[in-house]
């Protein structure tokens, strides 16, 4: 049982930038065991990758669209995962959710069903 808890998400202007941070707990839980991951949603839209990190950071892959503006870093001693995202767009708006999976591969590290534990997401809202 994995806890995870987003934060640092708000509104702010084209080209500005946000940290989100996710803090991982559980009976048990051993952060440098998860691969950690960051995905977005919108209304009407299926969840999207943003970016990953596996256990022992041989994998980092980003999204495309987040490729250059967005880099994902892991601290195992505080069971965190962060998001720091800058040169942000309009298109960037959305809910941004945590993930962990003990049990995955690098190469499925961008899908969203190999993911066993989500936090309840927090908002990004870029203005133009």
């Amino acid at each position: 049982q994995v806890q995870l808890v987003e934060s640092g998400g708000g509104l702010v202007q084209t080209g500005g930038s946000l940290t989100l941070s996710c803090s991982a707990s559980g009976s048990g839980f051993s952060f440098n065991r998860y691969a950690m991951a960051w995905f977005r949603q919108t209304p009407g839209k299926e969840r999207e990758f943003v970016a990953a990190i596996s256990r022992r950071t041989g994998s980092m892959p980003y999204a495309d669209s987040v490729k250059g503006r967005f880099t994902m870093s892991r601290d195992n001693a505080k069971n965190m995962a962060i998001l720091q995202m800058n040169n942000l767009k309009p298109e960037d708006t959305a809910t941004y959710y945590c993930a962990a999976s003990a049990g995955i591969i690098m190469s499925q590290l961008r899908s969203h069903s190999s993911y066993d534990y989500w936090g309840q997401g927090t908002q990004v809202t870029v203005s133009a």
